[in-house]
């Protein structure tokens, strides 16, 4: 593996977290995952009936099961997912003992608290002013989840919140690396949390024609790479890895997963909600982290792509990856996670890396479900019915996030 890196400090992740609609947690929802399971189920609750879209990717472990009911009840549903992620990513990092002068927090999110907001905007209209929580604004902010996250563990160094629509959780993890390396920080959590599965979104969405309409057969609705694909299933949870400065992990005795090697950025400068037909922005963000990491094209094994099941995104993102990847595309393993957990939106990008992460570190790579007629147009080496497993040695993964606005962000991570 190619090592012509600039010295800089090294950054490693030393803990996971995840609630999904795949596991309530890292090792049930990467065991769901690596079996093909689905989390995509139709929604029971009667104000969806009406809509054109009656399914989604809802938790499998609802957080109200896990927090106390006096500390659900102050937060967001966006929030309580986040604060569960985050909670077990800090205890799988083994709680690390650390001046919280010292100690950040980057929690993304590409909504935040909608629900809570039209919630109270109920209760206004049909309660009167007097009834509206008092917890109302802290549930709503976008920088909520990150400001919990950071409360409940005494974060000092900086807590921050970038709000790039589907690329933010990814975007959360970058942010958090270079906090890192810039030694404004020894550790950091760092991800992305996501529940904004409301009638007004589902509406919404279903407006633009982007989310898939199979009703009927909802756990067979995300397909990336398929003919048959329709648009993206709306999901919600949270992802969140620890990461630390390789010297401060290696001194605690730390486990470390996997090396955060770099982050590629950029913008598609194209529409607010299609992605440049040619994937050319893509493109800049994967080279740009690829080249960042030191690593040649074939030390890539596998990528967490963003495949969403939309028709122009999913070739969009293949002819980047051939781009870049070129003639060692044909042995990169590919994967489409959202083909399991629906699209997560700003929660996306780093329950992905966690996956890619544990991909890397067990070295096996999960499958793309629900492909039955693969679409001619996508040339990738698409896992597909079973997990697969992946070559030894050193090594590196791709993780690819891309958000409306034309957001573009590529994550490579290292073995160790």
């Amino acid at each position: 593996m190619s090592t012509e890196r600039t010295e800089q400090r090294r950054v490693v992740v030393t803990g996971l977290g995840a609630s999904t609609p795949v596991g309530g947690d890292v090792a049930s929802t990467w065991e769901g995952l690596l079996a093909g399971r689905s989390g995509v189920r139709t929604i029971e609750d009667e104000r969806f009936a009406e809509l054109p879209v009656r399914f989604a990717g809802q938790l499998a472990v609802d957080p109200t099961e896990v927090l106390e009911r006096p500390e659900a009840r102050k937060l967001d549903r966006s929030q309580q997912v986040a604060l569960v992620a985050a909670r077990e990513a800090w205890a799988h990092a083994g709680a690390p003992e650390v001046d919280k002068l010292r100690l950040g927090v980057v929690v993304a999110t590409g909504i935040g608290g909608i629900v809570s907001l039209l919630d109270n905007y109920d209760i206004l209209n049909t309660r009167g002013w007097s009834r509206v929580s008092p917890m109302s604004v802290p549930q709503l902010m976008p920088n909520g989840s990150a400001a919990w996250v950071g409360l409940d563990l005494g974060a000092q160094a900086g807590i921050h919140t970038p709000v790039s629509a589907c690329a933010s959780g990814a975007e959360a993890i970058g942010y958090a690396m270079e906090m890192i390396r810039s030694g404004r920080a020894d550790v950091v959590v760092a991800g992305g949390t996501e529940a904004c599965i409301h009638p007004i979104t589902v509406a919404a969405f279903g407006a633009m024609r982007a989310l898939s309409t199979r009703n009927d057969e909802p756990a067979r609705a995300s397909r990336p790479y398929d003919k048959g694909r329709d648009g993206f299933v709306m999901g919600e949870g949270a992802g969140m890895v620890v990461l630390e400065s390789a010297e401060f992990a290696a001194a605690r005795g730390a486990t470390v997963y996997a090396e955060v090697a770099s982050q590629g950025l950029s913008a598609d400068g194209h529409h607010i909600a299609q992605p440049e037909p040619e994937g050319r922005g893509a493109t800049r963000a994967i080279r740009s982290a690829i080249e960042a990491a030191g690593v040649a094209p074939s030390d890539i094994i596998h990528v967490n792509a963003h495949a969403t099941s939309t028709p122009q995104g999913d070739v969009a993102e293949s002819l980047a990856i051939r781009a870049v990847l070129g003639d060692a595309t044909d042995g990169v393993a590919v994967s489409g996670t959202k083909s399991m957990t629906g699209h997560l939106l700003g929660g996306a990008g780093a329950v992905e890396s966690v996956a890619a992460i544990l991909a890397l570190h067990h070295r096996m790579a999960p499958p793309t479900i629900n492909i039955e007629d693969p679409d001619d147009e996508i040339r990738l080496d698409v896992v597909r019915g079973e997990a697969r497993a992946l070559r030894n040695g050193d090594a590196a993964v791709l993780n690819n996030s891309f958000g409306f606005g034309g957001h573009n962000v590529a994550l490579v991570f290292r073995s160790v």
